[in-house]
């Protein structure tokens, strides 16, 4: 058994023991955790958080931006120490994770990729040739030699994949990974994850994905007791647990409420605690009034204020594409296309990486012509754009990505002071001066958000608008498309918002 302590001081300056062991946990069991905490400053990410993974388990891991998903994660694959707390993995278990955004050096092909991880894990070079060959071809890969920084983005992100699955671990940690997948990605990705030989934890936000993949969902949220909430089965299941628990709150609070409104007013009239049976109501009365301040710190929701603000246009007809093909190096992407985008119409557009979606919005856009056809937009058409690739200075403090000229922004022609337009997107005060490149892909997801409810729309253009988002922030995003008055072509992977939102579906094949 290999052991490694120290001593820490948490956020409240009580010392405590961090274990990370690699020890004989029982054979069903891989890995354990006791009473994790986590803080930045003053402020609480997670605490007292337990989690156990068995042999098959697939837990879903979930939770609002900036609540600690990948913090956990970088935690339980033991590349971040906890302030408190102890990790246990069973002896001889490979743990193999996989973060949001993977990296790959200039000039290094796909096959380097992979055998740099297979000599980091240790594995013997007489099998690289057989695992390499088996892992990338599983993944898709045809080219061993490409050059791995040239990848798209869900081309990187199975290479990732691939990078991890080739250690043979006992547990993959996987952070985000159906971002930058195509559709038919992200049914690869869940049928490897349905299969597979070794237990994962998988931080989404894909409904599907979490209702198709999971034996348990565990939401890590500031709302519950203890910080987390698992339930066993799929994201469904979750739910309903979910509305039971909180459910059971909001009873527990009410009664709270009422018992504490009597000893209040019992506690007001000045007992004397002289005797044994005073004494202890006035603790008990105290022990309550704390539970019920708990109950509602942690019953306190935010939501994020996300809605588009179309024009008054009454044209119609908004674009019109006639004939219009596209290709480059002698591929064609699309060719003869006859299209109309009215007011109102919801476009779901779809298709595998590099088939042309994110070229067809240039096209829409004007920032790119066609070989051939025509492109009409109608007179004064206001168009928001959101890039996928879009990036912020991260040096950049929120106040200013918020509102770079001053200290307030202009929204439906009033004026809205920085800190209240942050407030809206569940950023707060202190938060301002910090740089955004501090904050999670969520919440950098928000700002960009923001900027784009400030141009008024007959089109929104909206590549991907989705990776990052937390649950909540997804629903509200789905409730403010569904009630903008212009038009929309959307491009995105999350086929529950897909099948919520689009009145009609464009899919391109890349031929």
């Amino acid at each position: 058994m290999r052991e490694v302590a120290e001593t820490r001081g948490d956020a409240g300056g009580v010392g405590g023991v961090i274990d990370i062991l690699e020890t004989d946990l029982p054979v069903a069991l891989l890995l354990n955790t006791q009473g994790l905490a986590k803080s930045y400053g003053a402020a609480f990410l997670f605490r007292n958080v337990s989690l156990s993974i068995q042999e098959g388990d697939r837990v879903g891991l979930i939770g609002p931006n900036g609540a600690g998903k990948s913090t956990l994660l970088e935690i339980l694959a033991q590349r971040r120490e906890p302030d408190a707390g102890e990790v246990a993995v069973r002896k001889g278990t490979r743990l193999a994770y996989l973060p949001q955004e993977s990296q790959f050096a200039p000039g290094e092909t796909v096959r380097e990729v992979i055998r740099r991880s297979l000599k980091s894990g240790g594995i013997p070079e007489t099998e690289w040739q057989a695992r390499e060959g088996e892992t990338l071809g599983r993944a898709g890969f045809e080219d061993f030699d490409v050059e791995a920084a040239t990848l798209s983005g869900g081309w990187r992100k199975r290479l990732g994949i691939a990078e991890v699955l080739v250690q043979n671990p006992g547990i993959v940690l996987l952070d985000e990974p159906t971002n930058h997948l195509d559709l038919g990605g992200i049914e690869w990705l869940e049928k490897l994850l349905q299969n597979a030989p070794f237990a994962s934890v998988i931080v989404s936000h894909d409904r599907y994905f979490l209702e198709n993949v999971p034996t348990a969902v565990a939401e890590l949220n500031r709302a519950y007791p203890d910080g987390l909430l698992y339930v066993a089965g799929n994201y469904s299941a979750f739910l309903e647990k979910k509305a039971e628990f909180l459910h059971a709150q909001a009873k527990r609070q009410d009664a709270l409420e009422n018992r504490v409104r009597t000893e209040m007013e019992w506690l007001l009239r000045g007992p004397k605690a002289r005797a044994t049976k005073a004494k202890a109501r006035i603790d008990t009365a105290h022990e309550m009034i704390g539970e019920l301040a708990d109950l509602r710190a942690r019953s306190r929701t935010s939501s994020t204020d996300i809605d588009f603000a179309g024009t008054e246009r009454k044209t119609k007809r908004l674009i019109h594409l006639e004939g219009v093909s596209y290709g480059y190096d002698g591929r064609t992407l699309f060719e003869n296309l006859d299209f109309t985008i009215t007011a109102g119409m919801r476009v779901g557009l779809v298709g595998s990486n590099g088939s042309g979606k994110t070229t067809l919005l240039r096209l829409l856009r004007g920032e790119m012509k066609p070989l051939s056809g025509v492109v009409e937009r109608a007179d004064g058409l206001r168009m928001v754009y959101f890039d996928q690739n879009r990036q912020l200075d991260p040096e950049l403090t929120l106040r200013r990505a918020l509102a770079p000229d001053s200290d307030s922004v202009i929204y439906r022609e009033r004026v809205i002071h920085v800190a209240s337009w942050a407030a809206r997107f569940l950023f707060t005060a202190e938060q301002l001066n910090q740089p955004v490149g501090r904050l999670s892909g969520g919440e950098r997801a928000r700002v960009l958000i923001a900027n784009l409810m400030l141009e008024p729309a007959d089109v929104l253009l909206l590549d991907e608008p989705t990776n990052d988002l937390d649950i909540p922030t997804l629903e509200i995003l789905e409730e403010s498309l569904l009630e903008f008055s212009g038009a929309l072509v959307l491009v995105t992977h999350d086929r529950y918002l897909l099948d919520r939102v689009s009145t009609l579906v464009l899919g391109l094949d890349g031929r």
